[in-house]
């Protein structure tokens, strides 16, 4: 439909992968070398100047693997929910899928039978080995890609504070058309863009929990899973305004949350800017 693409066009404009002429810009040609939706492209490349391309390999190759977890059959939901808590971290999903991928990998052997020993470690975490091997799959070939096209590449730091931080800004130079605000405290997150309102997928770590972040980064919207937001992060309101475009934010629909945010920006910059300057 027309509207879908100049809905696509846009996006790439906000994403800086077009130039003025509306052709790909030199950002936009590297964006392409990876067989990835745009945005994913964007936050791995992006990813280089936060010094996090290891975990964003990681978080990318999980992203575009089917879902690694499985449906589990009637009678053994909360056991599944027990082993995956294991996995949770604080920080959100993205984060969560790290801690399964180098599980996996902890819980994987080059011989035969420790193979095996991998398969029946899935069943009992209720995960499913193909998706998992598909993503180790994905994540080597995204980093021949890395190499290939001589983009630095830096070393593991999962876990610490910076990291973290540096991950999160990463998925928002990519993501940051993909931010809800739970509105009422109830779970109900209306998006930014769309103001559709939408609930945590079963799936989230943040699902059934007390603390649901106020502010989340979601990597998909599904209509058909009862207008649910998939794999979700907690932002900060401080760190959206400090990498979203100001003309994509001049352009969100006006909401409360937009006011918020608009408040912040405000408080960042509280000096009046000029006409010129705004312009």
């Amino acid at each position: 439909a027309p509207e879908s693409l100049m809905q696509a066009l846009e996006d790439l404009d906000y994403l800086a992968a077009l130039d003025n002429d509306g052709n790909l810009s030199e950002f936009g040609i590297i964006m392409s070398e990876f067989p990835l939706d745009p945005q994913l492209s964007k936050a791995i490349l992006a990813s280089c100047e936060f010094e996090c391309v290891d975990e964003m390999l990681t978080i990318a190759a999980m992203l575009t693997a089917p879902n690694c977890f499985l449906h589990t059959p009637p009678g053994t939901e909360e056991i599944a929910l027990t082993r995956w808590r294991k996995f949770s971290h604080p920080a959100g999903d993205h984060f969560t899928l790290i801690n399964v991928f180098n599980a996996f990998k902890e819980a994987r052997g080059d011989s035969a039978r420790q193979y095996c020993g991998n398969e029946k470690w899935c069943r009992d975490c209720f995960l499913s080995c193909s998706a998992l091997r598909m993503a180790e799959t994905i994540r080597a070939e995204l980093l021949e890609i890395m190499k290939r096209i001589e983009l630095p590449i830096s070393e593991p730091a999962f876990g610490s504070k910076e990291n973290i931080l540096s991950i999160k800004k990463s998925l928002l130079s990519g993501y940051f058309m993909h931010i809800a605000r739970d509105v009422d405290g109830s779970g109900n997150y209306l998006m930014l863009t769309h103001r559709q309102v939408a609930q945590l997928h079963p799936f989230s770590s943040y699902y059934n929990t007390r603390r649901a972040p106020e502010w989340v980064l979601f990597h998909e919207f599904s209509v058909s899973e009862d207008n649910s937001i998939r794999v979700v992060s907690e932002v900060s309101p401080d760190l959206f305004v400090e990498l979203v475009p100001q003309y994509y934010f001049s352009n969100l629909p006006p909401s409360e949350s937009k006011d918020i945010l608009q408040e912040v920006i405000n408080h960042l910059s509280p000096a009046p800017a000029t006409k010129e300057e705004q312009k």
